[in-house]
Order: C-alpha cells, then sequence, then structure tokens
C-alpha cells in the first residue's frame, strides 16, 4: 500500500510544535518507519520542517506542501482545495491524518485520528472554534473510512456525540518517551534553575480551563493548613499558558500562595524527566482527558500519581494512581495529604505505576496502526 501522513503536526521545539499531538505524530511516524518496510509512505511536511533527513530511507517519500507559508490567506481554499490537488499526484491508497480534520474535498480513502472531543464535552473551556466545531470535525468525521481513537473513553464519546458506528472506530493506545534528549550543554539543574525545593508536587501540561488548576491550588491549600509540616512543600505547575490561564494565576493570589505554588513555564524534555524524576508525586486532576499522556510518563519514571477517576485517566492509570472526584476540592486534598505522608505508599504506586506503563508503547501503537491500514486493504 501507498500510505501518505499529514506531518504537519509533527513534534518540532524549535517552531512551536512541543507538545500533544506533536508527539504523538512523530513518534508514531519513527516507529512505522523503523516496523514497516513492507508498505510506502509518504510524508507531508509544510515550510516549517525543512530538515526531514531523520525520516529519509527507501519506502518513504517526502514531500512539502507548496505555498503552506500562505494557508492564513485563503484557508479553506488552501487546506481543502489546494491540499486535495497535491494529494491525489501520489497516488495514495490511504490518507491519515493525526488530527480530526480531512481535506474535505479529498476522495480517497482516509483515517483520522481523535485524540479527545473535550471542545464538545464543555466549549467553556475553550475559545471559540466555530468553523472546526460545526463544521469540519463533523464532517471529517463522516467522510474517514476509519477512526483511531486513542482510548476507550474517547470511542466511547464519538459514539455518544457524533453517533459513529462501532465498527468504524479502532482503539490504538499512544505511548510515552521518558528519555532524555541528547544536547550539546547539559540543562542546568532544573531545581536551581527555577528555585525549587526538595520536596514538591508537580503538574505538566498547559495551563487552561479543563486541567482543573484552580481545584488542584485550592486543594494544596487545604493541604497546607492541615498541618504545620506541611509548609515544606511546594506546589510546581510547569506548562505554557494557555485559554484563561489569568485566572488560575488569580486563585494563586487569592489563596496567598505565591511563594508556594510556582508557575514555571513551559519545560523542554530533559527538564520535564528530571521534575519528574525528583518529584514527591505527580498531580493530574483533570477534569477531562482523551488518553492523559502525563500520567503515563510520570508512572514510567516510578513517579506516584494522583489523578482524576474521568474520562480515559482512570484507563491509563489502571490500579497503579490515586483516583480523585476532580470536582471535590476536599477529595484531592485528602489524596495529597495521604500519599505524601506515607511512604509506603509512595512505594507501592512506584512500582505499581511502572508494571502499568509496560503495557503502553509506541512500538504497539505502531503495529496496531499498521494493522488499521490493511484494514482497509482492497
Amino acid at each position: 500500500m501507498r500510505i501518505g501522513i499529514d506531518c504537519r503536526t509533527i513534534l518540532n521545539p524549535k517552531i512551536g510544535e512541543r507538545a500533544g499531538v506533536g508527539h504523538y505524530t512523530y513518534y508514531l511516524v519513527k516507529n512505522l518507519l523503523k516496523l514497516d518496510k513492507r508498505n510506502e509512505y509518504v510524508l507531508y511536511f509544510d515550510w516549517r520542517v525543512q530538515d526531514t533527513r531523520e525520516f529519509e530511507q527507501k519506502n518513504i517519500k517526502i514531500k512539502h506542501f507548496p505555498f503552506s507559508q500562505y494557508n492564513k490567506f485563503l484557508p479553506f481554499a488552501y487546506s481543502h482545495m489546494l491540499i486535495t490537488a497535491y494529494l491525489m499526484k501520489e497516488g495514495l491508497d490511504i490518507f491519515h491524518s493525526p488530527i480530526t480534520s480531512l481535506p474535505l474535498t479529498y476522495p480517497k480513502k482516509s483515517i483520522v485520528t481523535v485524540h479527545d472531543l473535550a471542545i464538545y464535552k464543555n466549549p467553556a473551556w475553550f475559545p471559540g472554534q466555530i468553523f472546526s466545531t460545526k463544521l469540519l470535525v463533523p464532517q471529517s468525521l463522516k467522510k474517514a473510512d476509519r477512526i483511531i481513537a486513542v482510548s476507550q473513553s474517547t470511542k466511547k464519546d464519538l459514539k455518544e456525540i457524533f453517533n459513529v458506528p462501532d465498527k468504524k472506530i479502532r482503539v490504538v493506545y499512544e505511548g510515552a518517551v521518558v528519555n532524555k534528549i541528547p544536547v550539546k550543554s547539559k540543562d542546568l539543574d532544573s531545581l536551581i534553575k527555577f528555585k525549587i525545593g526538595s520536596k514538591y508536587v508537580l503538574f505538566i501540561g498547559t495551563l487552561e480551563p479543563r486541567k482543573n488548576l484552580i481545584s488542584l491550588v485550592r486543594a494544596f491549600k487545604i493541604f497546607l493548613d492541615a498541618s504545620p509540616t506541611h509548609s515544606a512543600y511546594q506546589l510546581i505547575l510547569a506548562g505554557a499558558s494557555g485559554y484563561k490561564s489569568e485566572d488560575i494565576f488569580s486563585a494563586i493570589k487569592s489563596e496567598r500562595l505565591s511563594k508556594q505554588v510556582k508557575c514555571i513555564g513551559y519545560v523542554t524534555q530533559n527538564q520535564k524527566i528530571e521534575l519528574l524524576k525528583k518529584a514527591v508525586c505527580f498531580a493530574f486532576p483533570s477534569s477531562y482527558e482523551g488518553f492523559g499522556l502525563p500520567v503515563l510518563e510520570a508512572m514510567a519514571l516510578g513517579t506516584p500519581v494522583i489523578t482524576s477517576n474521568v474520562s480515559s485517566m482512570p484507563e491509563v492509570a489502571g490500579k497503579a494512581a490515586l483516583l480523585v472526584d476532580p470536582e471535590k476540592e476536599q477529595d484531592i486534598a485528602r489524596a495529597l495529604q495521604r500519599l505524601l505522608e506515607d511512604k509506603k505508599l509512595q512505594d507501592s504506586l512506584k512500582q505499581k505505576g511502572l508494571e502499568q506503563a509496560k503495557k503502553f508503547s509506541w512500538e504497539k501503537c505502531a503495529l496496531e496502526t499498521i494493522k488499521v491500514y490493511e484494514s482497509l486493504k482492497k
């Protein structure tokens, strides 16, 4: 088969594709190329990614969408009509979009990956995206011959919100990468760089409403007030500022926690790994996740996890984390107190987390994705 993959969202820290879908696209493609020598792949990039040498091999063709820097001037004509014409030139058997978006005029077999449907669960978590939510996503789901859902929870949402037939959906879990990226000069010690003490609770992710960080901040205040000995702990929020992040900063200020809750911004892969390894626990009480990759990454590094009992997070965490009701600040606070005061529980969750993380890998993700491709053979 000749399989085209849209790589415009691929992981590329230099131009801002640093998380989420960028990780998925990068590690899926890298493992597909390593494991599949039978099929031919056409990888489509745009002007932002020029150095594609790491993807070059015999069964790979690299293409760059033309005039992609002008997309913003004619978004519909470019994203749908011109892209379709360009894809048709390669005689693809399948086109795979790693996001829930297809060129609406593309007539051949296609696959989309759905990472989450959070905007449909609670539109208030996001700025308005009327064209995408009302037209592009529903039409892409309708057009796609197969839909890859990254969890059973996401599959359930697809069926409930869009009435997608069960036979059209395949669940393929993501993996986790916890290896440091080689750099010419080593990152500074992150605890020194960000002025973090030795005892801290860590959150990693975009600072946005659905991450439920205001509840985490308030729960941390309850935890601090429960005992004078708890004052030794800090809460570290690592991640880029997102939609309505100012509400989180206001909550920190109103709770008078500016000294014990630190927002350190986006961190590199190496800094993330170091911060996770040294954290007493990883707290991720998100209100909704399609998969919850940070939970998996924390477990893979042996960091005890507190996460939510909703959407995909119980599916990923299994019995290897403390699950909390994200709507109840007292529940989150009790979990913090229980875990941070119990070394045996920390050690138990560390071992359980390491075992649970072994169930997920990018190699397995790639192999199961190949099966999805093969299900569309003539």
